[in-house]
């Protein structure tokens, strides 16, 4: 091994993944942040146009760092299907076709997260 560290075997944490995420929504054009519903959540959009395609969903405390947003007509069944561990129905939510993504699932796939945050902001800014 080189002169440098050894790459640190702890998974991120919860912080870090969450820091992660917003990078990713901020990253977007016309991003705005604030907190509903007591978590950290992203809005697209100017003024009374912005809306929610991002929400963190770390409120029910069950112990799962998730976060929800829109997705494409049929992700939802798709994606649940493919890896039900990771992608789930949230509540409130998942009647309109929205996906819950558990942060929590070793290894986190960051492309595939990059890939549903940018389908899911050009839902909302259409």
């Amino acid at each position: 091994m080189s002169a440098g560290r050894a790459p640190d075997p702890r998974p991120p944490s919860p912080e870090d993944r969450v820091e992660r995420l917003r990078a990713l929504c901020l990253s977007l054009p016309e991003v705005a942040e604030r907190v509903s519903h007591g978590e950290p959540t992203w809005f697209a959009g100017a003024g009374r146009r912005a809306r929610v395609f991002v929400m963190l969903a770390d409120h029910h405390h069950d112990d799962r760092l998730a976060f929800w947003c829109p997705a494409p007509a049929g992700a939802q069944e798709f994606l649940i299907a493919e890896d039900p561990d990771r992608f789930f129905r949230p509540p409130y939510v998942g009647h309109r076709g929205w996906i819950g993504v558990d942060l929590d699932v070793p290894p986190v796939d960051w492309a595939r997260i990059e890939d549903l945050v940018a389908d899911a902001h050009a839902l909302v800014v259409g």
